[in-house]
């Protein structure tokens, strides 16, 4: 049985050195780049499993990297994992609202890394759910095709946005705390993590147009799907 493709983006020659390491040792096949061009030539020839990407990278940086990925027909369904510098919050959020599926902040624990790599491809790999449509209104999910219609027009979703909104709906008029959304949505709990979930509720909202409403916040507590 042939190994994930993992490709890892990152300038820094030691950190690079660490993650092909840690990944091989944990059974994954590592694909290096240490600049975006580089990275966005190897995503469209290897079609990796998923892609290490870190943000301070030399010519093209890696918020613009992952922009080319989502917007490219063949690699936008590739999951991003990004690596960040611990002051670069606001980086970070706009990596998520642009389509990566999650972040590690450096220094960072190759333990928690590998967790969290593992936790996104158990999500991108999972069996496929029974053939359920929901319907709410004009909001149409189709949860074993993975499409969502709004207003009969098919809207795009991340595989983790897909996921959070199932868990959403699945719980429909009960109230998700962050950290029960990490641990369902994610599979891991970490502290200082559930800005995660709020970035990707609003862009889910965004996604959703006139039905975001649908998605209500109950401040101190979480969300909740409105019954």
């Amino acid at each position: 049985m042939s190994k994930p493709v993992i490709l890892t983006v990152e300038d820094d020659i030691d950190i690079l050195h660490l993650l092909t390491y840690n990944l091989d040792a944990a059974g994954f096949e590592v694909v290096p780049a240490q600049d975006g061009y580089e990275a966005l030539a190897l995503a469209r020839r290897r079609m990796p499993q998923l892609i290490i990407l870190d943000l301070m990278l030399p010519g093209l940086d890696g918020l613009e990297v992952c922009k080319e990925l989502k917007r490219n027909e063949s690699t936008r369904k590739i999951p991003v994992l990004m690596l960040t510098a611990r002051g670069e919050e606001v980086d970070r959020i706009v990596g998520l609202e642009l389509g990566a599926d999650d972040y590690v902040v450096k220094p960072f624990s190759p333990r928690e890394l590998i967790l969290r790599v593992r936790a996104i491809l158990k999500r991108y790999m999972a069996e496929e759910a029974p053939a359920t449509v929901w319907r709410l209104e004009g909001l149409s999910v189709d949860f074993q095709a993975h499409r969502v219609l709004v207003d009969d027009q098919e809207i795009t979703l991340t595989a983790t946005e897909f996921r959070l909104l199932g868990e959403l709906i699945r719980n429909q008029g009960k109230v998700q705390s962050r950290d029960h959304l990490l641990d369902k949505v994610w599979g891991y709990q970490f502290e200082g993590y559930a800005r995660t979930v709020d970035t990707h509720v609003r862009r889910l909202r965004q996604k959703l147009g006139p039905y975001a409403e649908f998605i209500e916040t109950l401040r101190g507590v979480g969300y909740r799907f409105r019954d």
